[in-house]
């Protein structure tokens, strides 16, 4: 082979091998593996609050990871949307939930999940859905003790992501 495609084909290599690596995902004990994907906390679909106030009225990240549990659990056990999380990876659910709400909420976190659309893709959630699951995140908030007025906070940061899950 002539050396010059020697160094090509050693550069696509080395370079497809760190791309690799770049998407390669650990998966934390409990989960599914996924298919590889590119993190990054744009995929939260959202940017952070600069207000700090809100994410403590949230309780800091415990009270967003009981939050994220809650609302999970409720929406698991909705006649409305219950079908929908049939085949859910629940551990990841939770975990990839509390990191946005966090990473939303200006609390520094990361959000490793995928982007709305990818995640929602090919479920059909509909609007009476999507609204459904509003209603058990405030249920949960209200079980935290969120007042109403900070809970606006989050769902308004929520709210322009059902253009990217609503499917029909």
């Amino acid at each position: 082979m002539h050396p010059f495609l020697q160094r090509v084909a050693l550069a696509t290599g080395l370079g497809l091998a760190l791309a690799g690596t770049a998407l390669a995902q650990e998966v934390p004990a409990g989960e599914k593996p996924v298919d590889a994907y590119v993190q990054s906390n744009a995929n939260a679909n959202a940017t952070p609050l600069a207000d700090k106030a809100v994410f403590d009225a949230f309780g800091g990240k415990d009270g967003l990871v009981r939050i994220a549990a809650d609302t999970v659990d409720f929406s698991m056990a909705d006649p409305r949307i219950k079908d929908i999380f049939a085949t859910t990876d629940v551990p990841r659910l939770k975990r990839t939930l509390a990191e946005q709400f966090c990473y939303v909420l200006g609390g520094g976190c990361t959000y490793t999940g995928r982007d709305m659309a990818a995640v929602h893709k090919d479920m059909g959630v509909t609007h009476r859905d999507f609204n459904a699951l509003v209603e058990n995140l405030q249920k949960a908030m209200d079980k935290a003790g969120v007042p109403f007025r900070v809970q606006n906070r989050l769902v308004a940061k929520l709210a322009p992501m059902q253009r990217s899950v609503v499917e029909r």
